[in-house]
């Protein structure tokens, strides 16, 4: 354990800095909140206490902590191995009601939660931040009543909206349009073990966006033990029975690292991010791979990938249907590429914290960037862009994007940086140890000591 501290940003405007030259940065990144928010789910309903080691310490996995304590469960902290917080024991208990959740802008706790809330004794009300009250849920609140669940949403099939629990759910087979988000297939199989019967869900659909997240949590259920069957193409066969207590450890989140990566492409050199796996089920595992087009060279040793740049970006055409998240830190690279970029297979991001794709064109255009929206996706060509406001639009994703371009283009400013809070509240302390390689100098004691 290294002497590195951390804080979350703080709220408001940040000048995003500029590249004084090529990077030479190893970074670590805190734990993936895609798999904290799943490995607490299954540890809240195994067969007895379990450990989730190197959690992500976020806005998001708060949510979820504090969901499942309303619930009943028992969450506590105990010292942690690494730089970025806590460890967290689990002991699971009788799903309670007479609560209220409040999922803040967590699409993970308000999908996810929604069928434990059924599985309690009693009301709980499932809510949200005023900005992400528009997020689908319709999906979920329809498999939930063919399910048996009594909900009373007012009829606007959004949130809030409350759950009567029964205490227990019957399960069996149902049909669901989980195109707008794979989050409503995952909270479905999450729970599904606890169910009297288990779970047979079909997906309907004529897409399934983000399959990488789906493969995650069939992944974290067998590794508890729980027997999942595919037997067709969006279909799933869950198991009922208890979920295995277990010590899980959690990967570095491997979409966080993009736009550090991405970094090395813009101002050349490199940037290694420590502790990445061999084999993930992540999308952002799909990061080599995807930025290779674009220019940049990506080699794993020794559990370090480091991605090396030129500081020049080429055009390509991306689809990024398996791995939507990334698409802001694409689209910042678009930007500043020498040729045209198109980026397809997105679509449901419109439905994120904010309509990515509309926001993205907006902010760029504010720049003088040119940039065509698409029914799904986004094409950018070159144009010489100039400073300006970026607005965060309450979503983390969008902050980090503007700090990407701001490294070639000065007087970026980013209205709110903390919301980077949601997923990686030290994004700012890590952005600028990566910046303090001074090309002159080699890597500064400053930048080294970010390695954990």
């Amino acid at each position: 354990m290294s002497d590195t501290t951390y804080s979350p940003a703080p709220r408001g405007r940040w000048s995003a800095p500029v590249s004084a030259g090529p990077l030479r940065a190893e970074l670590r990144v805190p734990g993936s909140k895609s798999l904290t928010n799943r490995e607490l789910v299954l540890a809240a309903i195994a067969d007895g206490p379990g450990l989730v080691t190197a959690p992500l310490h976020s806005d998001d996995s708060a949510r979820m902590v504090d969901a499942l304590r309303a619930l009943g469960i028992g969450v506590e902290e105990q010292p942690g191995s690494g730089d970025f917080g806590p460890d967290l024991r689990i002991t699971p208990g009788r799903l309670r009601g007479d609560a209220t959740v409040d999922c803040g802008q967590a699409g993970t706790v308000m999908r996810f939660i929604a069928p434990l809330a059924g599985l309690a004794d009693g009301e709980v009300l499932i809510t949200a931040h005023e900005t992400a009250l528009h997020r689908p849920m319709g999906t979920m609140i329809h498999a939930l009543r063919d399910l048996g669940v009594d909900i009373e949403d007012g009829g606007s099939w959004s949130l809030p909206f409350t759950i009567r629990g029964r205490g227990h759910i019957r399960g069996g087979r149902i049909e669901i349009d989980a195109s707008a988000s794979s989050q409503f297939v995952s909270g479905l199989l999450l729970a599904a073990p606890r169910f009297d019967v288990g779970l047979h869900l079909v997906h309907t659909g004529e897409r399934l966006p983000s399959m990488p997240h789906i493969d995650m949590t069939v992944e974290a259920l067998t590794h508890r033990g729980i027997k999942v069957e595919r037997p067709a193409p969006g279909e799933w066969l869950v198991q009922g029975g208890h979920p295995r207590a277990i010590t899980a450890a959690i990967e570095p989140d491997l979409s966080n690292a993009a736009p550090f990566l991405a970094a090395a492409l813009v101002a050349g050199g490199e940037v290694s991010i420590g502790g990445w796996p061999t084999r993930s089920t992540q999308p952002g595992a799909l990061l080599p791979r995807l930025l290779a087009p674009l220019g940049a060279d990506a080699r794993l040793a020794g559990g370090v990938l480091t991605v090396r740049g030129t500081g020049r970006v080429r055009g390509a055409d991306l689809d990024l249907s398996a791995a939507g998240e990334l698409a802001p830190t694409f689209v910042g690279l678009a930007a500043l590429a020498e040729g045209p970029t198109t980026i397809t297979g997105i679509g449901h991001i419109r439905l994120h914290e904010t309509d990515r794709i509309a926001a993205l064109a907006g902010n760029l255009r504010a720049l003088g960037g040119e940039v065509e929206e698409l029914e799904d996706g986004i094409r950018i060509s070159p144009a010489p862009l100039h400073g300006g406001s970026w607005a965060a639009h309450h979503d983390h994703r969008m902050a980090t994007t503007g700090a990407l371009i701001g490294l070639r283009v000065p007087g970026i400013e980013i209205d709110d940086i903390g919301t980077t809070a949601k997923t990686l509240p030290e994004f700012t302390q890590l952005w600028e140890r990566m910046l303090a390689a001074a090309p002159s100098t080699g890597v500064s004691p400053t930048a080294g000591s970010a390695l954990a």
